[in-house]
């Protein structure tokens, strides 16, 4: 971890290995190529932990997303695509991230990788990229979406979920959160039409 963590200009087994203090980058390499670990199950660890050290009734999910820039093809889901963090069209992957904030502090509990139709529908280039063959296109929304399922069904305690335009704007979305019985903040476009609906509790803002 603190290799993966470390503010490093370039991430290899070397360098991972001398910012976490090992003499070779044998351990690393095996952690990174061989090893196999239930990343879901690391998760579901992660999402107890913090509920068990932040949990608090008025906590708040967050869904955000983030690009990682990329030089090359073969990373899964990469592509030619807007990046919020570069701020433009870039090459790059893009992941959905849900954190939890309470007055105790705030940590990420969850994340979906996108997967392009592009990649969706070329199943050979998935496989080269070892991609599940059970993994299908779902749009980021429904990536949140199904990481909000898991954490509220977990009993994660929250009372709000907020999230940008990105998602505000889906009015799908909302309404999965209305169905869900949760509060959101939301932002949305200045000319977007938002119905009123009685007995919810809401606020979009842009």
């Amino acid at each position: 971890m603190r290799g993966l963590l470390a503010p490093l200009a370039g991430k290899n087994g070397w360098t991972l290995a001398e910012a976490a203090g090992d003499a070779t980058p044998d351990g690393m390499q095996r952690l990174l190529n061989a090893a196999s670990w239930d990343v879901d199950g690391v998760r579901d660890d992660v999402r107890a932990y913090a509920m068990e050290h932040l949990g608090e009734r008025d906590g708040i999910l967050v869904v955000d997303e983030t690009g990682f820039l990329k030089k090359g093809t073969r990373s899964a889901g990469v592509q030619r695509q807007y990046s919020g963090t570069a701020g433009r069209i870039e090459n790059c992957q893009l992941g959905v991230f849900l954190a939890y904030a309470t007055s105790k502090g705030r940590t990420l509990i969850d994340r979906e990788l996108y997967l392009p139709k592009s990649w969706a529908g070329d199943r050979e280039r998935c496989q080269e990229a070892c991609v599940p063959d059970e993994v299908e296109f779902a749009t980021k929304t429904v990536l949140a979406q199904n990481m909000l399922a898991r954490a509220l069904d977990a009993g994660v305690p929250a009372a709000w979920v907020t999230a940008d335009e990105a998602y505000g704007k889906d009015y799908k979305f909302r309404t999965w959160l209305e169905t869900r019985r949760i509060s959101y903040v939301v932002a949305v476009a200045r000319n977007q039409t938002i119905p009123a609906t009685a007995g919810t509790s809401r606020c979009t803002c842009r």
